[in-house]
């Protein structure tokens, strides 16, 4: 019993022995973080030589041995530590920390020598020492023993992201993107989370210059890697050169034998980003190199269709140019026949002929040939009744609007196109005055529906928000919905007339921006660029920290850029944007066509 009594009391004490041990290191360690360095090196001191605390201390004690560039006991600590944990990776690398610290080069040579003779059989401990001596801000000691790691290994690939995030750290962009490279050749399948890392950490030219004439030169030494290419392809349309980017997409292409698909992607692409010759070039090329093919019809119509962005975007609006794509229309649809392609053509078409020609009648005609053909599918069928509905409103007929949206709508319930008919049944209400029931439908619009579609309901609420708070009749707001509902009528020159009377008689009223930006815009579709400038000053004279300034500035820029061809003055208005408006969301696009108009982007 004396026995098993003094037993239990040993245990007791030794408990509460490690217990007070505990409690003094936390408290070392809160004076250490408290900056308070005596009073925590003499706890730190007292525990130095107990295995039980050493793992809660040592971070923090060995950091304030190196501060105080007290070497001498910081070597002779760690030679301890290391006699109690033989073979910790952390504290091995402390060694080398430490030599560095003191400066003692040689010890620190041959320490290093040491552990890669120790770990040469062990590539993933040689990284692991590596990843330590990150920690510790050892960049170039990590790469020597990465590097050995590789060796070990016999794959001069593995480990890539790991020094690539050692280069990272050095900010050497050229050797970081060489690893991230290697990453992605190791695993193909990593290619995608390379092109975010890329794309967050690749921001100047040269960065994309470096990456560009490293993939070049792999190409030429790996020509059936299609890896490169890809990369390469990547950072073309990181600089929007969609079409050295069709240059190596048609390479691929080729060499994977396939029937145009990169090339369409690219074109795709173009069209997105408003580059429309580009894209009719390149699906120009799919449809003439490839006419056996699935991709022949699809990049005729295509070409088409990138055709009437360019033409609809090119001010004023050339009707005859309408009439010619019309014809493009109808010989593809004799060539290929009924199918899902030509039914999307025809509706384009009908498109065409009730916006650009005013030829309602015949649009009205081809769409109910189009909702009426068992061949058309049930989206295209949506799409055209909702195209439908825009022509009888243009005809002045809003209950058949309504009721067409009101079909789409109840048929495509929680669906892209389902809300884009809720969209507009929200505008037609807000063309009729009908604001109450408007903002309903956009309250429902905002939470749940795509980005575009949500941000064109939020615009709308917005409006309707703002110009009725202050004016209980909703006169002016009902007279302006009207003006709006004339713009989509393509009545432009009353449109025009009705917004600067309303400017005029209500020169105060909160929506007096929105009526200027209205008239900039039509000015600028009647080709009327200088009126359109004229009008987007008044915003900024008048309105320069309202939300609609930095879309004037810009939209100015652009005019000066693409309609007026005068670079100087573009220049000079991209640059006061910039200055003046630097948190818009224009900024990127802003200094893109900067870079633009001074070469910087040619290669």
């Amino acid at each position: 019993m004396r026995i098993l009594s003094t037993i239990w009391i040993l245990i007791f004490v030794g408990h509460s022995i490690y217990g007070q041990q505990n409690e003094q290191a936390q408290l070392a360690n809160e004076y250490y973080q408290q900056g308070e360095y005596e009073k925590a090196h003499e706890l730190y001191s007292d525990l130095a030589d107990k295995k039980s605390t050493i793992p809660i201390i040592h971070s923090n004690y060995f950091e304030l041995l190196l501060i105080e560039k007290d070497f001498k006991t910081a070597e002779k600590y760690i030679k301890q530590v290391l006699k109690m944990f033989p073979s910790n990776l952390q504290y091995e690398s402390n060694v080398l920390a430490l030599y560095q610290a003191s400066g003692d080069d040689d010890k620190k040579k041959a320490y290093t020598d040491y552990l890669m003779k120790s770990y040469h059989e062990s590539p993933f401990q040689l990284n692991l020492i590596a990843q330590n001596l990150v920690s510790q801000q050892l960049l170039d000691d990590a790469i020597s023993f990465i590097k050995e790691a590789r060796k070990a290994s016999g794959n001069p690939y593995s480990f890539s992201l790991d020094m690539a995030g050692v280069y990272r750290m050095k900010n050497d962009k050229p050797s970081m993107t060489n690893e991230y490279i290697n990453y992605a050749k190791e695993n193909p399948l990593n290619i995608n989370y390379v092109k975010n890392i890329f794309q967050n950490i690749l921001k100047e030219d040269d960065d994309l210059d470096y990456l560009e004439q490293s993939l070049i030169k792999k190409i030429q030494s790996e020509p059936n890697n299609y890896l490169y290419s890809d990369l390469l392809i990547w950072v073309e349309l990181q600089r929007k050169n969609f079409y050295g980017a069709f240059i190596q997409a048609r390479s691929m292409d080729k060499k994977r034998n396939s029937q145009g698909d990169e090339c369409m992607r690219i074109g795709q692409i173009a069209m997105d980003n408003g580059a429309w010759d580009d894209a009719i070039r390149i699906f120009d090329y799919v449809s003439q190199t490839f006419r056996d093919s699935y991709n022949y019809a699809i990049s005729k119509r295509y070409t088409i269709r990138a055709k009437e962005n360019k033409i609809k975007n090119t001010f004023p609006v050339n009707r005859e140019e309408i009439r010619n794509l019309i014809a493009d229309y109808d010989n593809l649809i004799n060539e290929i026949g009924l199918n899902h392609i030509s039914l999307e053509a025809q509706r384009n078409k009908a498109l065409l002929h009730a916006f650009y020609l005013d030829e309602k009648d015949s649009a009205i005609f081809i769409l109910q040939q189009v909702i009426n053909n068992p061949r058309s599918s049930p989206h295209l069928i949506s799409r055209a009744k909702i195209d439908l509905g825009d022509i009888f409103l243009l005809n002045g007929i809003p209950w058949e609007s309504t009721l067409l949206y009101s079909q789409v709508e109840k048929s495509n319930k929680e669906s892209p196109i389902g809300y884009e008919a809720k969209l507009r049944n929200a505008k037609l209400n807000y063309y009729t005055g009908n604001f109450s029931l408007a903002q309903s439908h956009l309250d429902i619009l905002k939470l749940a529906t795509t980005r575009e579609i949500s941000n064109d309901a939020i615009d709308l609420s917005l409006l309707i928000k703002n110009n009725t708070v202050f004016d209980t009749t909703e006169k002016i707001m009902q007279t302006f919905a009207n003006i709006e509902l004339m713009i989509f009528q393509h009545k432009i020159d009353p449109a025009i007339t009705n917004l600067v009377q309303l400017i005029n008689q209500n020169p105060g009223h909160p929506i007096v921006d929105e009526a200027y930006w209205r008239l900039a815009s039509l000015f600028k579709q009647k080709g009327q660029f200088e009126n359109s400038i004229n009008y987007l000053n008044k915003i900024l004279e008048l309105f320069p920290q309202d939300i609609l300034a930095d879309d004037a500035m810009y939209e100015k820029g652009i005019i000066y850029q693409d309609h007026l061809l005068n670079d100087d003055l573009a220049i000079q208005t991209f640059q006061e944007f910039l200055k003046d408006y630097p948190g818009s969301l224009y900024t990127a696009e802003a200094r893109k066509r900067i870079r633009k108009i001074r070469g910087d982007l040619i290669n």
